[in-house]
């Protein structure tokens, strides 16, 4: 495995970057609005649930990758514990976590602050994920195509790519496997999606992400080690063609 010292480390420059057209940022404008005012009192209540189960703000506040390399400050319910320090990448049952965080991360519910970033235009309703400076500084050239997109609420690779996927059983989420493994993965599976961001395939993304949170099985997408994605199939099935 390589060390995390031999990772190369360089800038992420700016640039223009790929806005999304006027129909997606239509959508985007109407989505985060509706949102916001549909969801202003759970939104409170959960703000009021950090703010009262561990010391700390509410809302969470970082600066991330955004179109063209341009940083933005994010929006987040607050789901770690004040002044806690580790890896910028969050791997299953991390004690930094609070209780109520841990909630809040099944459900998605700590992105829906988001939604202003969606409104203010830092963010789209489907895109890329948003990465941390200190993590994009290490994609190498491969991946750094990312960056030129407007980064998502939601994607394709948020819902339909595993990270167990890429690691093999027992192997931990840390810098070399993320940048190494996981992040040439997701963005082969988010390249689906950003070669043709249609108005179908964003509402595609929409409602499978709907249908992720609401515990329905939406099918996993592989990525092949010559990083072709394939949709994975149920096991009863792969028996069935191997036999």
């Amino acid at each position: 495995m390589t060390d995390k010292t031999d990772l190369e480390t360089r800038p992420v420059d700016p640039s223009d970057g790929v806005p999304p057209s006027t129909a997606r940022r239509l959508l985007d404008v109407t989505g985060a609005l509706a949102g916001l005012v549909l969801l202003s009192v759970p939104m409170l209540a959960i703000w009021l649930t950090v703010r009262l189960s561990s010391r700390g703000p509410g809302v969470f506040r970082q600066t991330r990758v955004g179109q063209g390399g341009h940083p933005f400050t994010m929006y987040k319910f607050r789901t770690m514990r004040q002044g806690a320090r580790g890896l910028t990448v969050t791997a299953n049952r991390d004690p930094r976590v609070t209780r109520v965080g841990r909630v809040l991360r099944r459900w998605s519910l700590d992105e829906l602050p988001q939604l202003v970033n969606v409104l203010r235009g830092d963010m789209t309703l489907v895109g890329p994920r948003p990465e941390t400076y200190e993590l994009a500084v290490h994609y190498d050239a491969r991946t750094r195509w990312i960056f030129d997109h407007r980064p998502g609420l939601t994607g394709v690779s948020e819902v339909r790519f595993r990270d167990f996927d890429v690691l093999g059983p027992g192997e931990e989420v840390d810098l070399v496997n993320y940048i190494e493994r996981i992040v040439p993965a997701r963005a082969a599976v988010d390249a689906l999606y950003l070669r043709d961001p249609s108005m179908r395939a964003t509402l595609r993304a929409l409602w499978d992400t709907v249908r992720h949170i609401l515990g329905f099985t939406v099918p996993p997408l592989q990525v092949a080690d010559d990083g072709t994605v394939r949709e994975s199939r149920p096991l009863a099935e792969e028996r069935g063609s191997a036999a």
